[in-house]
């Protein structure tokens, strides 16, 4: 019972069937939640930006429709059968990831937080370093 491959792409967003409901729900929702908020926020800033000349009800009525038809396009894209296939992996292949413990998370951050600040205190050296020379010798001027 593939449509997906028989009543090609517009059939398929057009539906309201779920593609394998129960599989790879969590990073579905995750995803979808995360587009719904960026339909929202992209709307909110065309009624800013875009609509800010036209009248309030043409204003409220196009940003209205903009976020039904930008949430229902993250509903389907969601659902749609390479994408759906895609994020049940990425769930599955995470629900496999060992997860370090919580002393061995804050030694890792620690070790990585240490060298960034080494990284970045040898650069300014360098910075300083490299400015000065370019200073004495006249190739940078203030």
């Amino acid at each position: 019972m593939n449509h997906a491959k028989t009543d090609g792409f517009w059939a398929t967003f057009r539906s309201v069937n779920l593609y394998k409901k129960n599989q790879g729900r969590v990073a579905r929702q995750l995803v979808a939640g995360a587009g719904a908020i960026a339909v929202c926020l992209l709307c909110w800033s065309m009624n800013q930006t875009l609509l800010a000349d036209a009248g309030s009800v043409p204003r409220t009525a196009a940003t209205v429709v903009c976020v039904v038809a930008g949430l229902w396009a993250m509903f389907r894209v969601v659902n749609l059968p390479q994408f759906a296939e895609f994020l049940i992996e990425v769930q599955h292949e995470m629900a496999k990831v060992s997860w370090p413990n919580w002393p061995s998370l804050q030694r890792s951050t620690a070790v990585v937080l240490f060298t960034m600040a080494l990284l970045g205190t040898v650069l300014f050296c360098y910075d300083v370093v490299w400015h000065w020379t370019l200073r004495f010798i006249n190739v940078l001027q203030f």
